[in-house]
């Protein structure tokens, strides 16, 4: 099995790679960032996240807030595991999950700076699709 150029190249070329650094620092990113919210659906230490749920969820999905919540949180830690270990497609999945968000925002009617926040992080995810190596074959 092949190695990609772009995982295998020797660590001094990063410093001289400007798409490898791009790359790794919207890997990073959307690897941590969505397990720690994920995460912190289960514990609501940044926030009370049932807050940004709009009641027709609750409506469609006959469950309380916090255990769609909970919900959450898996899909949020999996699509974080999704991009370290397949960032192709688990930059996609984070776009999608971030559209499911800023829709989700935008039938609340609040919170549209959010949405705006989720839009650009919607576009980084694509970017890291764009940057990421496709599956050696």
């Amino acid at each position: 099995m092949k190695s990609s150029p772009v995982l295998a190249a020797p660590a001094q070329s990063l410093a001289a790679d400007p798409h490898r650094q791009a790359f790794l620092l919207l890997r990073t990113v959307f690897t941590v960032a969505p397990i720690i919210f994920g995460l912190d659906k289960f514990t609501n230490l940044l926030t009370d996240w049932t807050m940004y749920l709009a009641p027709v969820a609750t409506s469609v999905v006959p469950l309380p807030a916090q255990s769609i919540m909970y919900i959450v949180g898996v899909v949020e830690i999996i699509a974080g595991l999704a991009v370290a270990f397949r960032p192709r497609f688990g930059s996609l999945l984070v776009a999608v999950w971030l559209l499911g968000i800023i829709i989700n925002l935008i039938v609340l009617g609040n919170f549209f700076d959010v949405a705006l926040r989720d839009f650009g992080l919607l576009v980084g995810a694509l970017a890291l699709n764009r940057l990421s190596p496709r599956k050696a074959g």
